[in-house]
């Protein structure tokens, strides 16, 4: 999972997605991890339109972690905001290792956070193909060390797919810090 490399898909957690509980845990445990190494975040979202800054932000006292987050759900929102070259998303589409970097390091350049994570996928139900089917979430992750992408092909419906990319970022930006 490093500049460009690709996780294999994920089957989904016993149980099921997570559930609102179990995303709230996880943000309040990101935030402190944070706040104890001072890094702040910002997020760039295309098919979460904003889920992941939402679940941080619902937690009183995040301001001092989260910087701001971008949502992008228009091609143009990703070049206009982020600074992605139209030409990139011509050549590989909206959902591609490329773009999901591309957000990543223009969420990171456009905020003062330390770290920055972007997701762009297909949440369904409609809209997938043979080469990017329904759940196909790419991530990228901008930080100090560099940039990273990864992506999951995660089951089930729209909600599901949400749920558990806002789990999976959360889960990628604790293991850079």
């Amino acid at each position: 999972m490093t500049g460009g490399a690709k996780a294999e898909a994920q089957a989904e957690a016993p149980g099921g997605p997570p559930d609102a509980a179990e995303l709230r845990r996880a943000a309040e445990r990101l935030l402190a991890r944070c706040r104890a190494r001072g890094v702040m975040l910002a997020t760039a979202e295309s098919c979460t339109g904003g889920l992941i800054a939402a679940r941080l932000t619902e937690i009183a006292g995040s301001s001092d972690v989260v910087d701001r987050g971008f949502v992008t759900y228009s091609n143009a929102a990703k070049t206009e905001m982020l600074g992605v070259p139209a030409a990139l998303i011509a050549d590989h589409g909206a959902v591609s290792a490329p773009v999901a970097e591309a957000m990543a390091r223009g969420a990171r350049a456009r905020s003062a956070a330390g770290v920055a994570v972007a997701v762009t996928g297909i949440a369904g139900p409609g809209g997938g193909s043979a080469d990017k089917p329904v759940g196909l979430v790419w991530f990228g992750l901008a930080h100090a060390g560099g940039v990273m992408t990864d992506h999951v092909v995660f089951p089930g419906d729209r909600a599901a797919v949400r749920a558990a990319t806002v789990a999976h970022a959360f889960a990628l930006i604790d293991a850079v810090l």
